[in-house]
């Protein structure tokens, strides 16, 4: 089951966009209670928590704490296929014209040394729902409205539920393994990080997925930092959910780091292999909206021999253009693309496979490629 459209909770957003500019709350100095649905409070002179629950009628209720918050009321049900009810969150930046106090935010990422920050949970069993930081990026330093780039970080699931669009492969960030997830909500596209077990507290910078999103080609180094948002989505129940603690600042003055995460080897173009005969298959699955996709390509050899070193040639459909790739060095010249192996991928031993990935743009009717060839032979489709 896909998960559709956490884009419903922006389209909700938008249609409440003054109302979440209006119902703002004052300064939490004792526990402070949000019924309120778009209600929210400030603490510690730097964080907004609130209640945000976007996607139901049904009552919610957060208590927020001098550190945190947490739900004592939810009546939503939201089906497992569908959206959550709700991300009730505290953030640091601006969200629908709503600012942290003394935010440095919106602040383009080139601009960004370091963005350290720190999580502590409280999970309960029993509920559906995700435990998800939000970064939000965007072309222009925007404080209203949506943002065109949403990370997700889900550091625990609980349910059948799943992101957006679909898995492109795994990543080490931060010193854990992540599943990463590519899509788009019809108003923004999505990256997003699940961890394969729950993770109850967390410290790291956030820079390093940022770096990793730039890297796949969905941002670029002059794009804005907008929030850093962390919270719950939940499905149906989750009182006693908490946010113990939560600490983020986004310094800025010095220059981003260069060096890619090691998910990402550094962008480099292989000597291309010598035409010659090999046997493969080759999977190509999309995830499609408006105007963009994004296509994970797996490449296996079924032949009997080792692939030292491979090229994967193809043509797209007309009005199909790569912004940016990862896992391959992928060039396209009209519609002819050739994808390359980088330094870590390019042997290939028998009954092996590869994946890379990349995304684009799409003008008119969307359809795949109807050949392949791999050094020079013709690939089956998978």
């Amino acid at each position: 089951m896909k998960r559709p459209l956490r884009a419903l909770a922006v389209a909700g957003l938008l249609a409440a966009g003054s109302i979440v500019a209006v119902a703002l709350g004052g300064t939490a100095s004792a526990d402070t209670q949000i019924c309120e649905q778009y209600g929210s409070t400030t603490i510690g002179g730097k964080y907004v928590v609130q209640n945000n629950r976007w996607g139901t009628s049904a009552q919610q209720c957060i208590n927020v704490t001098s550190t945190g918050f947490s739900i004592t009321r939810q009546d939503g049900v939201g089906s497992t296929s569908g959206a959550p009810v709700s991300y009730p969150s505290i953030f640091v930046g601006c969200h629908y014209t709503n600012c942290s106090p003394g935010t440095n935010l919106p602040a383009q990422v080139k601009n960004i040394s370091s963005a350290p920050g720190s999580i502590s949970y409280n999970y309960v069993s029993g509920a559906i729902y995700d435990a998800a930081y939000d970064i939000w990026l965007d072309p222009s330093p925007k404080k209203d409205g949506v943002n065109q780039m949403e990370i997700m970080i889900w550091l625990n699931r609980q349910g059948p539920i799943q992101p957006i669009g679909s898995p492109v492969g795994n990543a080490s960030i931060a010193g854990r393994t992540w599943e990463v997830w590519r899509g788009s909500n019809g108003s923004n596209n999505v990256i997003s990080y699940v961890a394969p077990s729950a993770i109850p507290s967390m410290s790291f910078d956030a820079m390093a997925f940022i770096n990793d999103t730039k890297n796949r080609g969905a941002i670029t180094s002059d794009w804005y930092l907008t929030s850093i948002q962390a919270g719950f989505e939940p499905w149906q129940g989750g009182v006693g959910l908490a946010v113990n603690s939560f600490s983020q600042s986004v310094n800025t003055g010095g220059t981003t780091p260069t060096t890619p995460p090691a998910t990402t080897a550094p962008p480099q173009t292989s000597t291309p292999p010598p035409p010659g005969n090999a046997a493969c298959s080759v999977k190509y699955t999309t995830n499609v909206w408006n105007n963009g996709f994004a296509a994970d390509v797996t490449v296996t050899n079924t032949g009997s021999s080792t692939v030292n070193g491979w090229t994967l040639n193809y043509n797209l459909p007309s009005g199909q253009t790569i912004t940016g790739s990862w896992n391959a060095t992928v060039t396209q010249s009209g519609s002819a693309v050739a994808a390359r192996n980088l330094s870590y991928n390019g042997t290939l031993a028998p009954g092996a496979s590869t994946s890379f990935g990349y995304q684009a743009t799409l003008s008119g009717a969307f359809s795949t490629p109807t050949s392949f060839t791999l050094n020079g032979a013709t690939c089956t489709r998978a």
